[in-house]
């Protein structure tokens, strides 16, 4: 097997160098942001894979280094000693070579990606597939998409080939815009995520909309003791908003607030923020949360972030099981690719997609059409 990269002003661009040079096997391993010392070749890398024999064996670190040292000249390479600073410098390289071996490795033997051949044949297929890595979406599951449309019989025309697509996401994930568990006598919603992913500023657009709209008796309630600054902007909120609010400090104290508070229509939960390094912190807490039978939990993530960062920190909060998955900063990226692959990943709901800061403007509910159009935009 043979890996290449190619550098293009975008994904599309670079995947037509590669089928131009490589032929139709060629099978797309990876696309990121090309690395500064080669932005001049193009802002997107992919790395393709074709079917090659077998190379030779690889180098021992060792030899490398002896094999380098020899060139130089002095010494027999056989017998020249290896620098143990040029040793552990051809180290980590090989190291590093290795780990990315073994993610292409990993890409590649996923079953979806054998049928890349037929798939990406169709121009239209594969001009389809480059949009759908541009927006985000993870490149197993945009094959999986496009080889039931090819199955299907692909459509030539482009506005029907988008509708095909559409059609396909649609069946793969689930929305559900909704606050509180349909057998609950009362709504009681908490979100959790990692720190800056927007819960305090989602749970008052929410405590807004849900609460002030519909005219519900509402009451916040704070979780969060460990930043003092995100107690008084909540109780600021909810003095504007003429809501209840009171802060916990201890997960006890959170299930008996919850048992005081049986006469509220509404109760929203803000929990605090934690990195996947210190989320034994909140142990307690997720432990609570996750047992209660009433509490109707959204994770909230930033649509922003890395696509695999993303899944790390959506595994990192699996302790409070979340039902359902809210997006927030929408407005800071263009692929949206993110927010179907972990719905699909976690086969869990989205119910609701922030776009900004206003309260309660920039907080909408989540649609199978809206959530389609954004990660299409580019098809």
């Amino acid at each position: 097997m043979r890996m290449k990269s190619f550098y293009a002003r975008d994904v599309r661009t670079a995947l037509e160098r590669a089928r131009e040079e490589l032929g139709p096997d060629a099978m797309l391993v990876d696309s990121r942001k090309a690395p500064p010392e080669v932005r001049h070749l193009g802002a997107c890398e992919v790395v393709v894979a074709t079917d090659f024999d077998d190379p030779a064996p690889e180098p021992s670190v060792a030899a490398a280094a002896r094999a380098a040292l020899g060139a130089a000249g002095a010494v027999p390479a056989e017998t020249q000693p290896v620098p143990p600073a040029l040793y552990a410098g051809l180290a980590a390289e090989v190291a590093e070579l290795r780990r990315r071996m073994e993610r292409m490795t990993a890409s590649v033997t996923r079953s979806t990606l054998a049928a890349s051949t037929t798939t990406l044949a169709n121009p239209e297929l594969m001009s389809a597939f480059g949009a759908l890595i541009e927006s985000g979406l993870n490149a197993e599951l945009a094959h999986a998409l496009l080889d039931r449309v090819r199955a299907e019989g692909a459509p030539s025309d482009r506005s029907r080939l988008r509708l095909a697509l559409a059609a396909e996401l649609a069946g793969r994930f689930t929305t559900e815009p909704a606050l509180g568990k349909p057998s609950a006598g009362q709504r009681i919603v908490a979100l959790v995520g990692p720190c800056g992913a927007g819960k305090t500023t989602s749970l008052v657009k929410l405590a807004a909309r849900f609460g002030l709209t519909f005219r519900r008796p509402t009451h916040i309630i704070s979780a969060d003791s460990y930043r003092v600054a995100a107690c008084e902007q909540l109780r600021a909120y909810a003095a504007i908003l003429g809501v209840g609010f009171q802060v916990v400090e201890s997960a006890r104290a959170l299930a008996q607030a919850i048992e005081e508070l049986r006469h509220k229509d509404l109760i929203l939960i803000d929990t605090p923020g934690h990195s996947s390094r210190d989320l034994d912190a909140s142990s307690d807490l997720a432990e609570t949360i996750a047992s209660h039978p009433d509490i109707d939990t959204h994770l909230v993530l930033s649509a922003s972030m890395r696509s695999a960062d993303l899944s790390r920190v959506a595994d990192d909060f699996e302790v409070f099981r979340p039902a359902k998955l809210l997006f927030t900063k929408l407005d800071e990226t263009r692929s949206y690719g993110p927010v179907i692959n972990e719905a699909v990943r976690l086969s869990r709901p989205v119910s609701f997609l922030s776009f900004g800061q206003r309260v309660p403007e920039d907080l909408e509910p989540a649609t199978k059409d809206r959530v389609i159009d954004l990660v299409l935009s580019r098809t």
